[in-house]
């Protein structure tokens, strides 16, 4: 088996073509008489790197032994002399799975790996920058297939290679490097264990599974594999607990590539199952080609597969506010403001609008309510309607309006705000869900002034991808108060604004500041309701990418106070300044304050008049914005590594 990497293969095609590589005959060289050729340049070589970059040339799987052939440069693509160290493993594909015994195993060894101090191997230069390593491994034959890993220097000068994986069998594994660095992002990078150990491939990408499962392949110790843990046992057992609303059965969020399995003592299965388990042994049975991930999703446990079925064929609409004079109130004068939600089934060859009066009372629906907000520079900036005041009205079509009392004059405060409508329906997934774990589905009106007129359409800075959150939280459930994690968390905006001064858990005012602190900041040290603790914080915080897929621009967060009770607790509203918010959520020791009080931001403001029209003095994009000395960007990870 040999791998050309595209600099052989250009020098292999030039030879076959007959052509100098300095375009000549010779003649016209220094030495050229009688068409001999010239002295040909002589590439740089150095003895040391901090950097070690490996092309491999060529590997043959023989009898006892592999044996590869490489090129070596450094960090300015010198080519390196004077190598002494090389390893290599071979994770031999077995009726188990992949396995590489210990020589510690008594029963049948498999697989093998070998350094340079390995009985009969050998390290030869061929030329400058280029070697052969032959690795014995007495347990390889010519036919063995398998994962092959090569990593050469280490030592006081020449640096060690990242690992790299020569050749491994098709279809080895169904989980991808992609899956795992959508919450680990850089594995390479973390703090976790065995980040060095991070492979990649002869193209320079990262093959995180493949290289994990040189030593945690599908056969564990001791049964003549080399570690305790199997991949299977690390994704299914050590992620089960990972976070709020994971389901380790939603199997897709790992497994890109169906999972095939015609036995439940194999591989994975009896991580979490009794081998026993007849009803179970039935079912993988019945099919050769029965795929493990729609088991799971159509699971009666999880109702996954009915979770995703409502969100992919429906949808609400959300009508601007309006006035009707007609209302009738018991504390408050006739008349009020409006909001008309309907909710559409898209199942059939045209789509039917529901009726929500009667599905509210069938139970099918637990929810079917919405907010008036105000709405100010982009930004939702509270509720002016007065809380509990609202009275539903079911309309002919099956639409359903809420209706909240005038606002003039109850709240003089949001005189200057537009206002704008979000509604929320909710399905009842489980008789003892309490009606928060179902399926939402949020949705925001135009913006009107308070005569009723249309001023914009809704917008609101969300600067987050719409997988951000179900990358983690992917049971299609809600978190609480019926919102959703789909679209990033916009549903959450409805409550978790710039105007509504929650305590979350004390940990932050806003959506942002919120979602940082609760993974990573003072609200990360609080338990979930089932009594776990948040996982998110063995992830690295820097790894900004996992949400901000297309990075963070400081210079477009609108510069206005947000409401700010949860940094203090009790009940004393404050304001707070938007990247002090967000930054203090995480940073919030005296120091971090301190800096980003001396550039004018706050997070103890007294609320003004019309507080939400008032500009903050931080400047804090002025060094931090991506591009500047000091760029957010130099701290933090927004782009992925595959």
């Amino acid at each position: 088996m040999k791998v050309l990497n595209k600099r052989y293969l250009a020098l292999i095609v030039a030879a076959a073509m007959g052509v100098s590589a300095c375009g000549s005959d010779g003649k016209d060289g220094a030495d050229g008489e009688d068409g001999a050729p010239g002295p040909g340049p002589n590439p740089p070589t150095v003895e040391a790197s901090e950097i070690t970059n490996v092309e491999v040339i060529n590997h043959v799987i023989e009898e006892g032994k592999v044996t590869f052939e490489f090129q070596i440069t450094n960090e300015d693509d010198a080519l390196i002399v004077g190598l002494q160290k090389a390893n290599a493993e071979l994770s031999a594909m077995t009726e188990n799975g992949i396995a590489r015994s210990r020589d510690s195993y008594e029963g049948v060894q498999v697989g093998g790996s070998a350094s340079e101090t390995t009985e009969g191997a050998s390290l030869t230069v061929l030329d400058n920058g280029n070697y052969e390593f032959v690795a014995p491994m007495p347990h390889v034959t010519a036919g063995t297939d398998g994962i092959v890993r090569l990593a050469v220097g280490g030592g006081d000068a020449i640096a060690k290679s990242r690992y790299i994986i020569v050749s491994k069998p098709d279809n080895v594994h169904t989980t991808t490097t992609e899956t795992c660095q959508s919450c680990h992002v850089d594995y390479a990078a973390s703090h976790l264990k065995h980040p060095s150990y991070t492979a990649i491939n002869t193209d320079g990408e990262t093959d995180l599974v493949a290289g994990c499962m040189t030593c945690h392949g599908n056969v564990a110790r001791d049964d003549g594999g080399y570690a305790r843990n199997t991949m299977q046992k690390i994704g299914h057992i050590n992620h089960q607990k990972f976070e709020k609303d994971f389901a380790p059965t939603n199997c897709y969020t790992c497994h890109a590539e169906p999972v095939i399995n015609t036995s439940i003592a194999g591989n994975g299965c009896s991580d979490c199952h009794s081998t026993d388990n007849a009803d179970i042994q039935a079912i993988i049975a019945s099919s050769n080609e029965f795929d493990a991930r729609a088991f799971h999703a159509n699971s009666a446990l999880i109702g996954l597969e009915e979770r995703q079925n409502i969100r992919a064929n429906h949808y609400t609409t959300t009508s601007a506010p309006y006035i009707d004079d007609s209302l009738v109130w018991d504390n408050y004068p006739q008349g009020g403001w409006c909001t008309t939600v309907a909710l559409f089934n898209t199942e059939g060859e045209s789509e039917v609008q529901l009726n929500i009066g009667q599905m509210y009372a069938a139970g099918t629906l637990t929810y079917a309510g919405a907010y008036i907000h105000g709405h100010f520079n982009d930004s939702l900036v509270g509720r002016p309607s007065p809380r509990g005041s609202d009275q539903y009205i079911e309309n002919e079509d099956g639409s359903r309006s809420i209706c909240y009392p005038h606002l003039d004059g109850l709240d003089s405060s949001y005189r200057l705000a537009d206002l704008v409508a979000s509604t929320r329906v909710t399905f009842k997934q489980f008789e003892d869900d309490g009606g928060y774990d179902g399926v939402s589905f949020t949705s925001y009106s135009d913006v009107v002034d308070h005569t009723g007129v249309k001023t914009q359409e809704y917008e609101r800075r969300h600067a987050v991808t719409t997988d951000s959150c179900t990358t983690c939280h992917n049971n299609e459930t809600n978190y609480h108060k019926n919102g959703s994690y789909t679209e990033g968390g916009l549903d959450c905006v409805a409550c978790h604004n710039n105007g509504q001064d929650r305590s979350a858990k004390n940990s932050a005012p806003g959506f942002g500041p919120m979602v940082h602190s609760m993974h990573w900041g003072v609200g990360a040290s609080a338990t979930d309701p089932d009594g776990n603790p948040n996982s998110a914080t063995k992830l690295n915080a820097e790894n900004c990418v996992s949400c901000h897929a297309d990075g963070i621009d400081l210079n477009a967060i609108p510069n206005q106070f947000i409401r700010a009770k949860a940094f203090h607790g009790g009940d004393n509203t404050k304001m707070a300044s938007p990247i002090t918010a967000n930054c203090f959520a995480c940073h919030n020791d005296d120091s971090a304050l301190n800096h980003m009080i001396q550039q004018g931001g706050s997070i103890d403001e007294e609320v003004v008049a019309d507080w939400y029209t008032q500009p903050t003095s931080e400047s804090c994009a002025t060094c931090h914005a991506e591009g500047k000395s000091y760029g957010i960007e130099k701290f933090h990870i927004f782009e992925r590594s595959f």
